[in-house]
């Protein structure tokens, strides 16, 4: 019964009646005789479901089953197996595989084929899995409900999957629109809702939309069993902002814009419930076009692993062709008075391998048979262990306690474990604002009035500043001081309220001097706005549903401190205030008679109100660029104080906005609305500029009042993460749809700008381009604004050029229309070498579509590593565009998510994820990778070294299956445990010294230099094994029998060795010892592994075991010298790294080990040491609360006299 009151209660607000810009007379313009032709042929049937002569035109659109896989069932097959094979080591040892089937192959083909199969069915698994999980949150949005006419007045709960162009649908409050729908009516009389884009464009602000009049008196189910329209309109597109379209009804045409397209993924808000129709459906739908598909990204590090697998097959080729070379000419000079100096090789057996009268073919087929043979030099096992290894760094990611949230019950989740390594190499931060770094709270915290300010709040900037840097920041406040323990005290009780000052609360107010501008003041707070308030039957409680989160706040404010709004009709306010005559609460009733809405041009919000006396009153709040030139000559009283108030809150990172007032005469306010209503009613294109120019005349002489302070809140350790991120040289840009204003508040609020910063802001807002806008000339409004774009980029390079060699720092803040030309062909390298040379890039009303090209350009142009953050739908495009997409998964929507690399619950958790996983990861993989390399190049070249010691015959120095396990079985495990498990430093340390990052940026682990460094070694390691084995064992008895060793033996020997030294170099190059690395579990358990095979397989059968039957237990087990052979190779081998790695580590270590020599010495909280690590940093810190305080440092060192 109570909703159906609340319901009945809002039909009866006509808010059109009271709204100056947002609700109006629609009319048709110019754009609207496009309409059917080509681009504007959409066809819509609503409310007509089984119309023959619409099905056609209904088929022919898509459905609205939204996916966002890379594979379907159907291409799942295809497109995995390329995924696969398009890694070159993969192919290669697929044409490897299919040749080892002829008899060329110096194996046989079970060894051969098996560890490829295993390798590919694999990680194909691995992604099979990881496109399921995307597939179930597919299903999940798409089989939510909304109700659908059934055809019969009555609706139905259907899945969105199922809704078709044309179909009515029924939204209810706080729910999400399925698709893009055209609105009909609402609970409200005159068809107005109010909608929070947020989803889309990051905006917390709710927008206000209207249907046409003629469709306003559907208010109930029943009213749409006869209801039959036609629209025609635009075709699908990517442009959030605009919309063109007609609709027929009874006979006439209507026209349709923006104000009646609700787009899918916003979410209807302070409405009870909408009905639309169906426009556009699934992939038709704004908020999808301007998401791309699902790319298939590979890491850097990957990419640059093909690089390598190239190097190593130019390798395995020069090699072939050197021993095919040199046993052609063996081959051909292998006759002696017609006999056979090889006769061992049993060339007579041969047609034509070992045959002195065809040596070329016989080196041609050699060729084939040693790229084959070589093929040990690539490691097969690389890939599926990468796989490996980064699924189990994913779980450990997944399960990490740190960034687990408990609040939402949402932990961080790796949704793909390609890019881990990605993780410890991003340059560059490209972030959206809402809901991302902020939680979508305002706090009223401060305020000035009469020139004096209150408020003792400390923002988080300021508490970030203050742990840093101890009570720096309060040193010259004493107030603020005694505050500094107030802070942490009692959780906040009232949300959106955070102030504190006993001169104000508790009505304490009255006894300040100026008590009569105070009670103005809050007074102006409780008046105007456009809240609407609901009160609980059942508690009386207030609670209220705002526009905005500002306009939330103050009204909270203004209510806390005593002016309490509780009631609102369509043309009165109701207020409950304190007296200050009485003393007492009193109720009294403005009778409001205009509202003059806030919108990105007026930058203010006015309302003229009548009070009890009589009196017409003018209150307006708005932005201090606006307000201080309308106040009046005796009206800035307190302009000064209130110009450094404000300033000193921006610095604090808070929203500020200036009140003030004027009393109206009756017949000014007479001229004024008649005026208004006829600029309201007018059906002209200029209906905005009539509006505007009515406005101004009307909001100035303004007496002033004060200015308020909101912190728009970021989520919990907002600043601290951006400054941390700043010391490990990431750079950090953000890219919102919200205004500039909003975005320059954040950007001061979170560390990103500070006041000596210099901007450089590059808008069309200029006189010239507002001239040329209203003038309609549209081909030389697009040229002059592409020129004024270019020389303002121009302008701010040359700023940047003139400050080289100074501390001077800059940031770039450019606005959507802006943007646009910036990031055209010609101009958009300019544009970025501008925002490289920046501190800080804040990209304001950007678009969906914009947000994914400014990441196109600086991944592809920079070719550095980029990470794209963000929440709602609005971001799916940056997400895919850069090389990591990390989601949100806030409470808006799971679009961002569901398109991301990786999720998390908080911005502040990227911190760890980056510097700590990151870093880790980055640095396990490139060691990982690098092992193996330096362990396949040891038993590869001993295969080479033994085939040249063999005279180039192919022959194997190893077993088959000895060939074949090598990687699988006997040196795989340490370097998987490796990649999961190893540490340079701690995750505390990683924190604590964010410059260990910079390792990760400038690629030092994985560069050229030390993959070579890692080959050479494994050259080395295997001159040094081969050797040593084959002069220790050529001429001299083996065993006390007196028998030499033959290539059994020889083989056996060096493979032991192999395998010690590969698994033992491990020991020497991880820095993180645990029982699974170190105690007899990876690395001598592998080493056991291969004694446990070599024991197994000797003792099958022959026609298994060949050549290796009992090898161990008769020849090598039982022999002093194999055991005394191995000892003298394993340290002879590791002499060399060890050697290396002391006089590195000693002498020149990098980043971590530094720190590791810190711990190691117990210096690690001595400040003169950490600073000495610190300022080895290859990038100054320019952003961040340290940047802030280094800022002041030097301005106070500047401002000190000379002695």
């Amino acid at each position: 019964m109570s909703n159906g009151r609340s319901r009945r209660r809002r039909r009866r607000l006509l808010l059109s009646k009271i709204y100056t810009l947002n609700c109006g007379t629609a009319c048709f313009r110019q754009d609207h005789s496009q309409v059917g032709g080509p681009g504007f042929s959409r066809v819509v049937f609503c409310n007509e479901p089984n119309r023959e002569e619409s099905a056609g035109t209904r088929d022919d659109y898509c459905d609205n089953y939204v996916r966002t896989t890379k594979y379907t069932l159907a291409t799942f097959l295809p497109k995995s197996l390329f995924e696969q094979f398009r890694r070159v080591a993969n192919f290669y040892f697929l044409v490897t595989g299919v040749l080892s089937f002829t008899d060329l192959a110096p194996y046989t083909a079970v060894s051969a084929i098996v560890p490829l199969i295993f390798v590919i069915g694999a990680t194909m698994v691995k992604e099979g899995v990881e496109d399921w999980r995307r597939k179930q949150q597919d299903v999940e949005v798409n089989n939510r409900k909304v109700k659908v006419h059934r055809g019969d007045g009555s609706f139905v709960h259907r899945e969105w999957k199922t809704l078709r162009v044309g179909d009515i649908v029924k939204v209810e409050k706080d729910e999400f629109f399925p698709a893009d729908l055209f609105l009909l009516s609402s609970s409200y009389g005159d068809a107005i809702c109010y909608v929070e884009t947020m989803n889309l464009d990051g905006e917390t602000n709710l927008k206000l939309k209207q249907g046409l009049g003629v469709t306003s008196s559907l208010h109930e189910d029943e009213n749409f069993n006869g209801f039959k329209a036609f629209v025609k309109c635009e075709d699908p597109n990517a442009n959030l902002y605009s919309f063109i379209g007609t609709m027929e009804l009874d006979g006439e045409r209507y026209p349709l814009s923006p104000q009646q397209l609700l787009l899918r993924d916003s979410k209807l808000r302070n409405t009870d419930y909408i009905y639309g129709a169906v426009i556009f459906t699934g992939h038709d739908t704004k908020v999808i076009q301007n998401s791309t598909d699902p790319p298939s990204k590979r890491s850097n590090i990957e990419r640059k692993m093909d690089k390598i697998i190239y190097l190593m097959f130019g390798i395995v080729v020069s090699v072939a062709f050197i021993g095919s070379v040199t046993f052609g000419l063996s081959t051909r000079d292998d006759l002696e008075n017609d006999v056979m100096k090889r006769w061992y090789l049993r060339p007579d057996s041969s047609r034509i391998f070992f045959d002195p009268k065809r040596a070329p073919e016989a080196a041609m087929y050699h060729f084939l048979t040693a790229v084959m043979l070589y093929s040990y030099f690539i490691p097969i096992s690389l890939y599926v262990s990468i796989e490996i290894v980064k699924v189990l760094q994913s779980i450990f990611i997944n399960q990490d306690i740190h960034m687990y949230y408990e609040e939402a019950d949402k932990p961080a989740r790796a949704r793909t474990s390609n890019l881990n390594e990605e993780l410890g190499q991003v340059d560059t931060i490209l972030s959206d604002k809402t809901g991302t770094l902020t939680c979508n709270s305002m706090e009223f915290i401060k305020c000035s009035i009469a020139g004096t300010a209150y408020g003792r709040g400390v923002t988080e900037v300021e508490m970030a500043m203050g742990r840093r840097k101890g009570s720096l920041m309060y040193q010259n406040n004493e107030n603020d001081m005694e505050y500094s323990k107030d802070v942490t005290s009692a959780a906040q009780k009232v949300k959106g309220f955070n102030f504190k000052d006993e001169r104000i609360t508790n009505g304490n107010w009255v006894t300040e001097a100026r008590a009569d501008v105070i009670q103005k003041f809050f007074r102006l707070l409780a008046v105007c706005h456009t809240v609407i308030p609901e009160v609980e039957e059942d508690t009386g409680k207030i609670s209220y549903e705002a526009e905005s989160p500002d306009e939330a706040a103050f009204v909270i404010a203004a209510r806390e401190l005593g002016f309490e709004f509780y009631n609102r009709t369509q043309t009165s306010i109701s207020v409950r205030e304190l007296d200050l005559g009485t003393g007492k609460r009193v109720e009294r009733v403005y009778k409001v008679l205009n509202v003059l809405e806030f919108n990105s041009s007026r930058k203010r919000m006015s309302v003229i109100v009548q009070d009890e006396d009589g009196k017409l009153l003018l209150l307006c709040k708005g932005a201090d660029s606006v307000m201080f030139e309308r106040l009046a000559k005796n009206g800035r009283e307190f302009e000064e104080e209130t110009r450094d108030h404000v300033n000193e809150y921006a610095d604090a990172g808070l929203r500020t906005l200036i009140l003030a007032f004027r009393e109206l005469n009756e017949k000014e306010y007479n001229v004024f609305n008649e005026r208004l209503t006829e600029a309201k009613n007018s059906v002209s294109a200029d209906r905005e500029a009539l509006i505007d120019e009515v406005t101004e005349e009307i909001e100035k002489d303004l007496i002033l009042l004060g200015a308020t302070a909101v912190e728009d809140k970021l989520q919990n350790g907002v600043p601290d993460c951006i400054d941390k991120l700043a010391q490990a040289g990431i750079k950090i840009w953000v890219l919102t749809g919200d205004k500039m204003e909003t975005a320059i508040n954040i950007g001061f609020a979170c560390s990103l700008l500070r006041q000596d910063m210099k901007q450089i802001i590059i808008n069309l807002e200029t006189p010239e381009m507002l001239s040329l806008e209203k003038a309609r000339e549209k081909d030389d409004l697009e040229k002059a604004s592409k020129e004024n774009v270019q020389r303002q980029i121009t302008s701010g390079k040359a700023q940047i050029k003139a400050s080289r060699g100074t501390s001077d720092a800059f940031a770039l803040i450019i606005d959507g229309k802006s943007l646009a030309y910036a990031l055209e062909d010609d101009t958009k390298n300019f544009f970025l070498e501008l925002a490289i040379g920046c501190a800080s890039v804040i990209c304001c009303r950007s678009s969906p579509k914009q947000k994914a090209l400014v990441t196109r350009l600086v991944k592809s142009s920079t070719g550095k590593t980029t990470l794209a953050i963000g929440d709602g739908a609005n971001d799916v495009g940056m997400l895919q565009e850069a090389d990591i997409g990390v989601g949100i998964s806030g409470v808006e929507g799971m679009q961002a998510v569901m398109s991301s690399d990786i999720a998390i619950a908080q911005f502040r958790y990227l911190e760890r994820l980056l510097l700590v996983h990151g870093h880790w990861c980055y640095r396990r993989i490139s060691s990982m990778i690098c092992y193996f390399f330096y362990k396949n190049i040891t038993f590869g070249f001993t295969l080479f070294l033994y085939e040249a010691y063999a005279s180039f015959s192919a022959t194997p120095a190893y077993n088959d299956w000895f060939l074949s396990l090598y990687n699988v079985f006997f040196s795989s495990l340490p370097v998987i445990a490796m990649g999961v498990f190893d540490q340079d430093v701690s995750a505390r340390f990683c924190l604590k010294f964010p410059l260990l990052y910079q390792e990760g940026i400038q690629n030092v682990l994985f560069s050229w230099g030390r993959i070579l460094g890692w080959m050479l070694n494994g050259f080395c390691s295997a001159i040094i094994v081969f050797f040593l084995c084959k002069n220790s064992l050529e001429y001299q008895a083996f065993n006390h029998q007196g028998k030499i060793s033959g290539r059994e033996i020889l083989g056996g020997t060096m493979y032991t060795c192999v395998v010690c030294v590969v698994n033992l170099q491990m020991a020497l190059a991880i820095n993180y010892f645990t029982l699974i690395q170190h105690f007899h579990f990876v690395i001598w358990g592998s080493i056991a592994v291969w004694f446990f095979f070599l024991m197994a397989y000797g003792s099958l059968p022959t026609r298994i075991s060949t050549d290796a039957y009992n090898v161990f237990l008769e020849a090598l087990a039982p022999s002093p010298s194999y055991w005394i052979i191995t000892l003298l190779v394993v340290v002879s081998a590791l002499v060399p790294y060890f050697v290396y790695s002391a006089i590195q580590m000693r002498f020149f270590p990098m980043y971590h080990g530094m720190i590791q020599w810190l711990r190691y010495e117990g210096q690690c909280n001595d400040p003169e040491y950490c600073d000495m690590v610190r300022q080895r940093s290859i990038r100054p810190t320019t952003v961040g609360f340290t940047a802030r305080l280094e800022a002041r440092k030097r301005c106070r060192r500047r401002s000190e006299p000379e002695p």
